[in-house]
């Protein structure tokens, strides 16, 4: 547990540093854009790596973050993720709307090699309908499900549409983490919806 509490308040001091370096570079006039902002992030996160600047239990988390930034570049919103690090690590995880707790349920099981796809509605079902690998660990959730399902305030108003092939309980589990549920809606595919973080376990 000890160990637990050292991690997460090393990660929420780390994503604090980084969101104070970008408010910093934003009031001096240095970044504008989201390109901009990305790319500040970027350098600010591999110059903290190279410099060892927090302790080794954040270094998966910089890693992941140097990753999406680098391979996603602006789409990597990394001012995002970042204000969701530091949120959930202290506490107010609950607040934030069920759209971006979704997000980052995903990019998490991404980060961990699962393959992440969206489908539509022609690989969803019928002949051209995507052949899964039960083997393999995945989550594919239907496009036009996903697009009904949140309103523009991110919170979510019908369930989505997903297949989870591979390890279902482990992600099951990282569900949960983030105030999720799925639940069997037929023999291949799940329905996710938003748990209350009170009843969360």
């Amino acid at each position: 547990m000890a160990d637990t509490s050292h991690q997460t308040a090393a990660t929420a001091h780390m994503a604090w540093c980084a969101l104070v370096a970008l408010h910093t570079a934003r009031h001096d006039g240095l970044v504008s854009s989201e390109a901009q902002k990305n790319l500040f992030l970027t350098r600010w996160l591999a110059e903290a790596k190279r410099t060892r600047r927090f302790p080794r239990e954040v270094a998966r988390d910089i890693d992941w973050l140097l990753k999406q930034g680098r391979t996603l570049g602006v789409q990597a919103k990394l001012p995002f993720k970042l204000n969701f690090l530091w949120k959930a690590t202290t506490g107010s995880l609950e607040d934030q709307p069920d759209l971006y707790r979704l997000s980052h349920a995903l990019d998490t099981a991404r980060e961990y090699h699962w393959v992440y796809q969206v489908l539509s509605d022609e690989q969803w079902q019928g002949r051209r309908q995507l052949v899964l690998n039960p083997e393999v660990n995945g989550v594919y959730v239907l496009k036009s499900s996903l697009d009904a399902a949140f309103d523009d305030a991110g919170r979510q108003t019908l369930p989505v549409r997903v297949r989870i092939t591979g390890s279902v309980p482990g992600f099951q589990a990282l569900l949960s983490s983030c105030g999720w549920r799925a639940t069997a809606e037929e023999s291949d595919s799940y329905l996710l919806t938003v748990e209350h973080f009170p009843s969360v376990g």
